[in-house]
């Protein structure tokens, strides 16, 4: 099985220019990030930048939605959820969450915004939630209603349900990530396989407890796409 990137937004060129872009402003904060700049570092025309991405605020409201697009998880309508399989997504996302979070590139962008936070017409912060953050949500949200569509999950408010879920991947982590404390990346996995677990502990079915439930008697592992 796999999960696709959400990566369609944008064509294999103008993603490369929008990972030039993110080197860019990792190695020298935002004022690295010129046109001209970039046009050098990326080997495109100025031209082609502005009929992509338009200003300023195209460019980097691109680059946030690139970077979001890491994040996988499921958007295939039709397909119908397992045990397995919504543990498979669940998990993927979770991880690829806390590993996105934790990368230089967003760490730099999460920091840029709260420097700017304070400056009059600063777009930063506003773009991080509207194209980042808001966009990962969505994405998860759509995989939680598929598991209560397919009996997997109940809630009744499936706003709190995900926030729920992202309170125990994320914890307070991110925040200790900010100020500086370094990602113990090599437990990522298991973090995330334990926050899985916690979340449908409180909202997975009696069916899909029983699933899990047979899988651990059984021993078959109820995933099969990452812990490589």
């Amino acid at each position: 099985m796999s999960i696709d990137n959400q990566t369609s937004e944008f064509t294999p060129r103008q993603n490369a220019v929008l990972a030039e872009a993110l080197r860019l402003l990792v190695e020298g904060g935002d004022k690295a990030v010129t046109t001209a700049g970039l046009a050098r570092a990326a080997n495109c025309s100025k031209e082609s930048l502005y009929k992509w991405f338009g200003d300023r605020d195209g460019l980097l409201s691109a680059m946030i939605s690139y970077q979001a697009s890491k994040v996988r998880t499921f958007e295939r309508p039709g397909e119908r959820l397992t045990v397995a399989t919504l543990t498979d997504h669940l998990e993927v996302f979770a991880r690829d969450l806390l590993e996105v979070l934790a990368g230089d590139v967003s760490l730099a962008l999460n920091r840029l915004a709260i420097g700017q936070s304070s400056r009059d017409g600063s777009k930063l912060g506003t773009l991080l939630l509207e194209r980042g953050r808001r966009q990962i949500d969505r994405r998860a949200r759509a995989l939680l209603d598929a598991g209560q569509r397919d009996g997997l999950l109940r809630f009744g408010d499936g706003e709190e349900a995900y926030r729920i879920l992202y309170g125990l991947i994320v914890s307070d982590l991110h925040v200790r990530m900010l100020l500086g404390e370094a990602p113990q990346t090599h437990k990522f996995g298991a973090r995330a396989t334990k926050a899985v677990a916690a979340f449908l502990a409180l909202y997975g079915t009696d069916r899909l407890l029983a699933g899990l439930d047979g899988a651990s008697r059984s021993g078959s592992p109820t995933n099969n796409i990452h812990h490589n």
